[in-house]
């Protein structure tokens, strides 16, 4: 039974903080901790968005590190090397058989 709360505990408990802040105050502290938690939840979503951002970020960036950079092949240069009026290739061109 120990660490049970029951209604009686919660009445006494309510009768206490009554006695201790006064009716009036009650209403403008409770408002007060309404806004301290909104403002807190707020934060801690902006921090966790954050996290979040910079996960992947890293995680972009560990993948551009990781694949290797493909660069586009060079274009075949045409010299105007013809052989019996046909152009040649460069593969044709550097490949000599013979």
């Amino acid at each position: 039974m120990l660490g049970e709360l029951s209604p009686w505990h919660l009445l006494i408990l309510a009768a206490v903080v009554l006695v201790l802040f006064g009716a009036k105050r009650l209403p403008d502290s409770a408002r007060s901790l309404g806004k301290a938690m909104r403002i807190f939840k707020a934060e801690t979503s902006k921090l966790r968005d954050d996290d979040k951002a910079d996960e992947g970020q890293a995680q972009a960036a560990q993948s551009q590190a990781a694949a290797p950079q493909q660069l586009p092949a060079p274009a075949p240069v045409d010299d105007g090397t013809t052989v019996n009026g046909v152009p040649l290739s460069e593969a044709q061109r550097t490949n000599k058989s013979g």
